[in-house]
């Protein structure tokens, strides 16, 4: 009885689940990919990436102005965006109609969060707790090597007028990159700041004058692009730069709150304890 009652359950959740989805963020994107969704998105934005497979699907534009025309054409039967977007898009996108999934991704429960919200929301729920538990499980693996190390200190750059030092923006306390780092085995350097991001001064910099700095590396890999590690020579006061230890960061997953965050531990624990393996 308890089996037929489990298989009615499932035949409706799956007859209720969506058939076209439009997924606005490479997060959500990477989320709906390893729960078994993929292949109900008839739309993405230009942000979306990963997998491979979607440079086969039509681009919609902007994390925050995707194009509604484009967009109504496909006629999906649901809209899904994190929370950061929501405020350039959502009230846009109902005033169309359209059933919108709004989720976090501020930090990692955020993550597990949004990851059980899209298998619920799009008939996936085992798959989706499947990820959960296998994500959990890759971040304490990853603790536990660093977990007897020294902890240095870091500051993680997010953003930077490139070539210069202008326009420093940082994670901090209270978001899901910082979070990484501790469990990496480092320590922010810098006070939090509200959202998990704050702007940076020189005079900031100077004075948590970390360890290690992990920087975020934006625009074209070309040979004409220069060294992008070349404007920290105007600091060269910084123990981290003295040391040598200031990192590039250029992997597209580390910004993405999805289940890509064990990548991105991964890379933090080797930039931050190349000693331990």
């Amino acid at each position: 009885m308890k089996h037929a009652i489990a298989i009615v359950l499932f035949l409706a959740l799956y007859a209720a689940a969506p058939r076209r989805i439009v997924s606005l963020s490479p997060n959500m994107t990477e989320i709906l990919y390893d729960i078994g969704a993929f292949n109900e998105i008839v739309g993405i934005s230009d942000y979306c990436t990963y997998p491979p497979a979607v440079s086969k699907l039509p681009s919609l534009g902007g994390w925050h102005n995707p194009n509604l025309e484009k967009l109504a054409v496909l006629h999906p039967d649901l809209v899904i965006l994190d929370e950061g977007q929501a405020p350039f898009v959502q009230d846009n996108l109902k005033k169309l109609g359209f059933q919108v999934l709004t989720t976090p991704d501020h930090t990692i429960q955020d993550v597990y969060g949004a990851i059980s919200a899209l298998g619920n929301a799009t008939g996936h729920p085992m798959e989706a707790a499947r990820l959960v538990a296998s994500t959990r499980a890759d971040l304490l693996r990853i603790s536990r090597k660093t977990a007897g190390a020294r902890k240095p200190s870091v500051v993680l750059i997010v953003d930077r007028t490139p070539g210069t030092l202008r326009d420093l923006y940082t994670a901090t306390e209270g978001g899901f990159l910082a979070e990484l780092v501790e469990l990496a085995g480092g320590r922010i350097a810098v006070a939090p700041a509200k959202g998990g991001y704050g702007k940076l001064s020189k005079e900031d910099l100077l004075a948590a004058n970390p360890d290690i700095i992990l920087d975020f590396i934006h625009g074209a890999k070309s040979r004409f692009a220069g060294d992008p590690m070349e404007a920290w020579k105007e600091m060269p006061e910084l123990k981290a730069v003295k040391a040598g230890r200031v990192r590039g960061v250029n992997e597209d997953f580390v910004p993405h709150a999805s289940q890509r965050i064990v990548q991105t531990a991964e890379l933090f624990a080797r930039l931050i304890h190349p000693e331990v393996r």
